[in-house]
């Protein structure tokens, strides 16, 4: 009976060593999960081997934080691991930013000054609320390049948990954007225009910062044209990948409308920031505190005729406004405030959407868009944003008045017989494949030899509203896309931007990990409150009690057996 015990634990032991011996030679994690959270894409796993030398990662998901929080810190810790698994060359901890209470404040300012903000949180429990400060941020070293993670999506309005469900399905796209900016060199070129009275470089300086990282830039001006033959501009511009136009103030001639048409039906991406009234709130600060919104003539409405879109001459009312501040009064000396709900900005956010431009971001701040009409064509038309169901568009030109922050409405004024006047306006759409040319039958304004009158496949975007990409400015100094210094809120317009640039050049498939769902099971505070009692006794007493009832059977059925 022993020889036998002896000879399975030496069968099972070479079992063993074999079995180890051989995944040595070969790789394979298994992922138990029914939605594959924690399976890597193809593309991060093509990222990740890229990773030549220590990457070194610091995680500030460290210390005495909420439950909601501990889960967003796991999920953390689960992903990087995986990183890790695949590449070891992957470091990553988990460091708590303020291990002494007293530098709290000092630590907070160190934080904001490198643009880690940190978040003040309310935490409910047991009806009770405290605050508490957490660092939802992580930091990226490589070699001498490094990057910022933001790991809790800012989602205007949304509960913690919900707060935390979108961002574990943000992490793998949010650290693999960060590893790809730091291990990865850039190629494709982006040609900011110039020249039509565009946005000054210093409305846009914290998204061109940010694009930065990733593409080359360049300023390009179409009105050269003026100055040299337009055939030179147009090569000179198919150099580059994707063209931004940032609000355009001033109409374009037809040699610079041939020049953008070719470049489009050679394969070139453009990002189309157009207002259709180039009014801004700034304007309405005088006395009468109002201003008209006119149409502004850009000369591109046949341009945009033939790629299968129009933007008709109107203006988005919508009751998801955002809030601005206005002064109520004074108290002694001081300035009093107040918050009222700005209808001509609408609060934009991509409910129910799975394009991954938009899916999983946080909600976007307009000012005066205008709707977008789709044409039937054969490019293939998707619409990323829309108004609210509680909108509609108003003919220009319009008064706009700051004394409709007063105005009450009901959602009858949202309803009209025009359908295509109320509800759901599209404010932004991609547009995919083989375009015409605008001058397609007919006469070109400057002779090219190299002339097409249908593009290779080629994409674009266009977003009825340049104030999207302005950042503001404090003392000259330029604020943080999608930052509203008056009522302290940042929106998702820098995220958004960048999506659709990465989306329009991204030839590594890195803006379809934004597609992937993860499901997590959260308990319900309210019911677990209801019923804390029947919870502490399920969870804690329950275990015990069959622990011990364990007990007393294995001491029974010991003493019955070794006492016969």
């Amino acid at each position: 009976m022993k020889k036998l015990a002896f000879k399975q634990i030496i069968i099972i032991l070479i079992v063993l060593i074999g079995i180890n011996y051989i995944s040595t030679f070969y790789f394979k994690r298994f992922d138990l999960t029914h939605d594959k959270r924690y399976t890597l894409s193809p593309t991060t796993l093509n990222i990740i081997k890229t990773v030549k030398q220590p990457l070194y990662i610091d995680v500030f998901l460290e210390g005495n934080f909420p439950a909601d929080f501990r889960r967003l810190q796991d999920e953390t810790r689960q992903l990087l691991e995986e990183f890790s698994a695949y590449n070891s060359n992957i470091i990553f901890q988990f460091v708590n930013p303020v291990e002494n209470e007293e530098e709290l404040v000092p630590i907070m300012k160190q934080f904001t000054e490198r643009g880690l903000q940190p978040l003040n949180i309310s935490v409910t429990d047991k009806g009770k609320q405290t605050q508490e400060v957490v660092f939802p941020w992580a930091v990226a070293s490589y070699g001498n390049k490094g990057a910022k993670v933001a790991l809790l999506k800012n989602l205007l309005g949304a509960s913690t948990e919900e707060k935390v469900i979108s961002s574990v399905q943000h992490l793998e796209f949010a650290f693999t954007d960060a590893l790809r900016k730091i291990t990865t060199e850039k190629q494709k070129k982006i040609a900011i225009l110039k020249g039509n009275g565009e946005l000054e470089d210093y409305y846009i300086a914290d998204f061109l910062r940010t694009v930065r990282e990733n593409y080359f830039i360049g300023p390009f001006t179409l009105d050269s044209i003026a100055k040299q033959q337009p055939t030179q501009t147009l090569a000179a511009l198919k150099k580059y990948d994707l063209a931004l136009i940032a609000k355009p103030t001033e109409a374009f001639s037809e040699e610079e409308k041939e020049v953008l048409d070719q470049f489009i039906m050679n394969g070139g991406k453009t990002l189309w920031l157009v207002d259709n009234a180039p009014l801004n709130f700034t304007d309405l600060n005088n006395e009468q505190g109002m201003a008209v919104a006119a149409y502004n003539e850009l000369n591109l409405t046949d341009m945009f005729f033939a790629y299968g879109f129009r933007l008709p001459h109107q203006l988005i009312k919508d009751e998801y406004g955002t809030p601005i501040k206005l002064a109520s009064g004074q108290l002694g000396s001081e300035t009093q405030y107040q918050q009222y709900m700005w209808r001509f900005s609408p609060y934009i956010y991509s409910e129910g959407n799975n394009n991954p431009i938009v899916k999983n971001t946080d909600g976007i701040k307009f000012e005066f868009a205008s709707p977008i009409e789709l044409l039937k064509n054969d490019v293939k038309k998707t619409v990323l944003l829309s108004s609210s169901q509680y909108s509609k568009s108003i003919g220009l030109p319009t008064p706009i008045s700051l004394d409709l922050v007063t105005e009450e409405t009901k959602p009858e004024d949202y309803s009209n017989e025009d359908n295509s006047s109320k509800g759901n306006l599209p404010v932004a759409i991609l547009l995919e494949g083989k375009f015409n040319s605008m001058y397609k039958n007919r006469v070109l304004p400057f002779k090219d030899e190299k002339y097409k009158d249908t593009s290779i496949p080629t994409q674009m975007i266009v977003i009825s509203d340049g104030d999207i990409i302005k950042n503001q400015l404090e003392k000259g100094v330029p604020l943080e896309l999608g930052f509203d210094k008056w009522t302290n809120t940042l929106y998702g317009n820098k995220e958004f931007l960048i999506n659709c640039v990465n989306y329009l050049l991204d030839d590594n498939g890195l803006i379809n990990i934004r597609s992937k769902d993860v499901s997590l099971p959260l308990l319900d505070r309210e019911k677990v409150y209801q019923n804390y009692t029947w919870a502490q006794i399920l969870t804690i007493g329950l275990p015990l009690t069959l622990l011990v009832l364990f007990g007393f059977l294995f001491s029974y059925i010991r003493k019955y057996i070794y006492t016969k």
